[in-house]
């Protein structure tokens, strides 16, 4: 009898990242910065390597493709997982180049910008736009939605798995409430669409897939933003309705700032910053608005006092008079 041959290394990453319920798009991150590492040293296997190795790795990426912090980061996070899971190896007396780490301060439109931007945004866009600066969401948590997720009744959005990996309350415009019942009607009749050719499946998390073997076709499942056509599940092989796809979003932003001829680089998240600025511009206290937020650490929300304090910290120009 054959000897089953032993998963190749990056599967078994894959393995061990599904086993801890981490994102696809976390799977992806990982997968890539672990290939990296591996054919920097000439494709040596990383068991016969260590903490050298690593180190002259995360230096080569600051010092000579002068990376940011936060990928460098991103990639000393990958190759510990490697390490401490997939290996069982603990890393000790990584001491590589730190990256400099951004003083970045981030765009913020006038309330008058994100109107005209909107204004040049239809349909579930221009929904999703309204969410990101009405409700301060995150481009993927907007996209992540659930139809269960929405409480018309308290006027609120549960925000589930976020970034930190957890779940926090923030509130629904209400001029967004007749909007988003309206289209939830059209959602509703392309989801009994797939029911009746046989589809009609969404994607659980975690576990919930057998714990509850028929929930995945419910109603209360489904995304808010259902994607155009169905697609096949990149882990299960499923063919399924994702939701909508993000780089749909940030072309319809790129054309709708274009055609506002607003002067500023404007992405996605460029809605979340102008909705936590305004936020504080308009009187409230900088914790709540960092539950708004989801921010662990309220250090984090304070980036955006800095962006109130105009030019010189709020120094008059002497200019000025």
């Amino acid at each position: 009898m054959l000897e089953s041959r032993p998963r190749k290394l990056l599967d078994q990453v894959r393995d061990a990242l599904r086993v801890k319920h981490y994102s696809y798009s976390t799977e992806k991150t990982y997968v890539y910065w672990i290939r990296r590492f591996i054919l920097f040293h000439n494709k040596r296997h990383p068991s016969e390597m260590g903490t050298m190795e690593v180190t002259s790795f995360l230096t080569h990426l600051a010092v000579t493709e002068h990376v940011a912090s936060t990928t460098q980061n991103q990639a000393l996070n990958a190759i510990v997982f490697l390490y401490r899971v997939v290996l069982q190896q603990e890393l000790v007396g990584v001491d590589a180049v730190r990256a400099k780490k951004s003083r970045y301060l981030p765009t913020v439109l006038t309330p008058e910008e994100v109107q005209r931007i909107i204004a040049h945004l239809y349909g579930a866009y221009k929904l999703v736009v309204q969410l990101l600066y009405g409700s301060g969401l995150r481009l993927s948590e907007g996209l992540q939605l659930r139809v269960k997720d929405i409480d018309f009744a308290q006027h609120q959005l549960l925000i589930r798995d976020t970034k930190g990996r957890e779940s926090r309350v923030t509130m629904l415009p209400n001029r967004l409430i007749e909007p988003l019942q309206a289209h939830l009607q059209s959602v509703r009749g392309l989801h009994q669409q797939d029911l009746d050719r046989g589809y009609g499946s969404v994607y659980l998390p975690y576990a919930l897939e057998r714990k509850y073997p028929h929930a995945d076709r419910h109603w209360i499942w489904q995304y808010v933003f259902p994607a155009d056509r169905l697609s096949q599940d990149p882990r299960s092989g499923v063919t399924r309705r994702h939701h909508l796809h993000e780089t749909g979003v940030q072309r319809a932003v790129r054309s709708a700032v274009r055609l506002a001829k607003v002067e500023k680089r404007v992405t996605c998240h460029t809605f979340r910053h102008s909705f936590a600025t305004h936020l504080l511009q308009n009187g409230y206290d900088i914790r709540t608005v960092q539950e708004l937020l989801g921010h662990k650490d309220v250090k984090t929300t304070m980036i955006y006092t800095h962006v109130l304090n105009r030019g010189g910290r709020g120094v008059r120009s002497p200019l000025d008079g």
